[in-house]
């Protein structure tokens, strides 16, 4: 048995949760979600916690134990509090601004880069060095926060870029010269 699925999901107050044969469904205050349900999976709702059970003992179903556990823990976190990833420029020059439903990034290219997020996440720039990324699917918000540090990963020399905040860049020594 998975020991990740062992341990039961708490639902937090303010989130309901309904599923059948097909699909877990997970509304809340900021939000719904739905999940279609794997074959081999059982879902039990008791006393407002949430268990889920294995139905066969093939690998597959033993893979998908722990996984359907863990994306309804995901679900009910997102719904009741939202996800968040946060993201640094650093580099001389380099800043970001959202028009509309649009990321505009200057980060030393001969244009800006223009990204178009999905309307179900929330793209924030407080500061022009500072993004954040928000939204109820913790897939969807880790998707566009890769995509948008994709389009200028830091670089090992100078550290320029952009980055995850609290990400650590393993720096590399430059060019010596020789007398």
């Amino acid at each position: 048995m998975s020991r990740i699925a062992k341990t039961a999901v708490d639902l937090p107050k303010n989130v309901k949760i309904s599923f059948d044969k097909e699909a877990i469904n997970v509304e809340g205050p900021k939000g719904k979600l739905s999940l279609t349900m794997p074959a081999d999976v059982a879902l039990e709702n008791k006393d407002n916690k949430v268990f889920v059970n294995r139905l066969s003992d093939t690998k597959q179903a033993r893979s998908n134990h722990g996984t359907t556990k863990r994306l309804i823990d995901n679900m009910c976190v997102g719904v009741s509090n939202g996800h968040k990833k946060d993201l640094e420029i650093q580099g001389v020059g380099f800043r970001a601004a959202v028009q509309g439903n649009k990321l505009v990034l200057n980060i030393g290219f001969s244009h800006p880069v223009e990204y178009e997020f999905p309307k179900d996440v929330k793209v924030t720039a407080a500061k022009p060095t500072e993004i954040s990324v928000e939204g109820v699917d913790k897939a969807l918000v880790g998707l566009v926060a890769a995509k948008i540090r994709g389009f200028k990963p830091p670089e090992p020399y100078k550290g320029k870029g952009i980055r995850y905040v609290g990400e650590i860049v393993k720096r590399k020594q430059g060019k010596q010269v020789t007398k």
